[in-house]
């Protein structure tokens, strides 16, 4: 097995600062360097395989763009770090671990990549490919074996899904791994369809508004989680992977159920995708955009507490009349004018309009298409 050394992967220099400066243009979404320095389709680098197709290396920008953008938004890779990589066998994970080792070879910042596969011993499990693929390529790794597959099967109840026991114990072990390497990020290859199906999942079925975010701190501090693959759509990894004929291995090895409610989900996303272009894009974009105090939170903003604080400059209705709908006396009682002040308002003026407006706040409610 081909590995990396605990000195290889704490004893390394940082680079210098202008390299770290470069690196953030590199990761910057205005900069041109991406794709007429480092992306430059007569480039060569020995993960591109010699695919000569023109779809394929505008694909292949496209995806590293995304990731590096994702990387730059979230701050996911620093100086000096050693990324765990969780390579599963699946289309996902083989795409993020060619995408973050194509980033180590042009970034001028110094990042290590290790890439790490759990073998739970499913049946039929192919043992040799996940090796054989990344000594190949030489890509340091490490496999780790563990029966959780015999776990799983002892308290799932027969014709449950095994996924969500199986997925909390591969974590469980893999979070523990890491921090036994010294890894400083473990990279998960989630992408943006991923991310969006946890949402509606947990909407519909969950009672919350949580998906799963580019970077995270675990429970328990130990670890840093990222997802690079945070804005790559599935679509794009599914023809990526097709391209590159990397040898997957199917996640139906144990024999479980498909989690249908995730099917369901994705196949939501899917027609959501075909008959309107824009709404996944405007979706991921709401995940990103959130405003706690249009939400129900009461742990997230404090509604409690909210009090006015009102000018002194007086505030008359501005329109043609006002209807009191109690005698006056009545009125007077509850502390309200009687007979509020009207300011005549011209529709017809574009000033008047503009100023009601901005006095308002008017909101504008867009149709749920």
């Amino acid at each position: 097995m081909t590995t990396t050394s605990q000195t290889d992967i704490t004893n390394r220099q940082p680079k210098s600062e202008p390299q770290q400066d470069a690196c953030q243009a590199l990761m910057n979404e205005n900069s041109e360097d991406l794709d007429e320095n480092y992306l430059n389709e007569t480039e060569k680098h020995p993960l591109d395989d010699d695919i000569k197709s023109a779809r394929f290396r505008k694909l292949q920008k496209k995806i590293r763009r995304q990731v590096s953008h994702a990387i730059h938004d979230y701050k996911m890779i620093e100086d000096g770090d050693v990324v765990m990589v969780c390579i599963s066998g699946g289309k996902d994970s083989f795409t993020l671990l060619d995408m973050l080792l194509f980033l180590k070879k042009i970034a001028p910042i110094n990042f290590d990549v290790v890439a790490v596969n759990l073998d739970q011993k499913q049946p039929n499990f192919p043992e040799d490919i996940l090796p054989n693929y990344l000594s190949q390529h030489q890509i340091p790794y490490y496999i780790l074996e563990k029966d959780t597959y015999s776990i799983v099967k002892s308290i799932v109840p027969e014709g449950k899904i095994y996924c969500s026991a199986c997925s909390r114990l591969r974590r469980g072990s893999l979070y523990g791994f890491a921090k036994q390497i010294g890894a400083s990020k473990i990279a998960l290859g989630h992408h943006r369809d991923d991310i969006m199906a946890t949402f509606f999942l947990n909407l519909f079925h969950g009672g919350s508004l949580k998906a799963m975010p580019p970077k995270l701190l675990s429970d328990d501090e130990q670890n840093v989680l990222i997802r690079p693959l945070a804005y790559v759509e599935e679509k794009d990894i599914i023809k990526y992977a097709n391209y590159k004929q990397f040898p997957i291995i199917p996640c139906n090895l144990c024999g479980s159920q498909e989690n249908l409610q995730r099917a369901m989900i994705n196949e939501m996303l899917r027609e959501w995708d075909k008959q309107y272009p824009n709404r996944l894009n405007s979706i991921f974009g709401a995940l990103q955009n959130v405003a706690p105090s249009q939400l129900a939170d009461r742990s997230l903003f404090d509604f409690e507490n909210l009090t006015l604080n009102r000018n002194d400059l007086p505030s008359v209705f501005e329109g043609e009349n006002i209807q009191a709908g109690q005698i006056s006396e009545s009125l007077q009682q509850k502390g309200v004018p009687p007979a509020p002040q009207v300011q005549t308002f011209d529709p017809n003026n574009p000033e008047h309009v503009k100023k009601v407006a901005k006095l308002n706040k008017i909101p504008t409610i867009n149709p749920l298409v």
